[in-house]
């Protein structure tokens, strides 16, 4: 005679439950972390990618700047590269290579500056060299989470770095030439909540 079918008790099937619950849990808290670990990762990839983008500007604005004074909104006579702590803009400066792939009708030349406002590092340029009149920058934002930015400069006779640009004229009467003077090098310094302090020293043409 055959034997009746057995089937699962309830403790069986609770057991086989709870086993199945643990396994769960364990696969689901696993997946959990890879997906957190995977969004980090990418997260900071971006924000590595926005900082190398940041300062290959950077990098690539000083290394073509030019001796080429500008005058702002007010007729004034603006030096070819100024900045330091107490400067209008952290850094500004006159640099050439200003692709025009349309042809339009204007100057190779740009005046850009930077400026770190509420933690976050803009970047400045004019649409004119010469503003001659009121005429507000094109901003755009470069990095955020920035606690400072400093710049300091080489001269190109001295050893010595100095905190602002240009250098103090002695004398009553401006050195000819003196508003297109540029440094030797320039070294940027910024201290990021992320990425700690990271430094750069650039050589200016010449």
């Amino acid at each position: 005679m055959s034997r009746p079918a057995r089937g699962f008790t309830l403790l069986e099937l609770l057991v086989a439950l709870a086993v199945f619950a643990i396994m769960a849990s364990a696969a689901y808290s696993g997946l959990r972390n890879v997906l957190f670990t995977r969004a980090a990762i990418e997260a900071d990839n971006r924000q590595l990618a926005t900082l190398q983008l940041a300062l290959f500007r950077l990098a690539q604005d000083i290394e073509q700047s030019v001796p080429r004074a500008s005058r702002d909104e007010y007729g004034e006579v603006q030096p070819a590269l100024s900045g330091g702590a107490l400067a209008r803009e952290t850094l500004q400066l006159t640099h050439a290579g200003w692709d025009n792939p349309l042809g339009q009708p204007r100057a190779s030349l740009q005046r850009i500056a930077y400026r770190l406002n509420e933690g976050k590092l803009w970047r400045l340029h004019w649409l004119v060299l010469d503003v001659g009149g009121p005429g507000e920058p094109q901003a755009t934002l470069l990095l955020d989470q920035v606690r400072t930015f400093k710049v300091r400069f080489l001269g190109q006779d001295t050893e010595e770095w100095r905190e602002d640009w240009p250098p103090p004229v002695s004398g009553d009467a401006p050195t000819p030439g003196a508003a297109d003077r540029l440094p030797r090098a320039v070294e940027i310094r910024l201290n990021l909540e992320n990425w700690g302090e990271i430094t750069r020293l650039l050589l200016l043409p010449g």
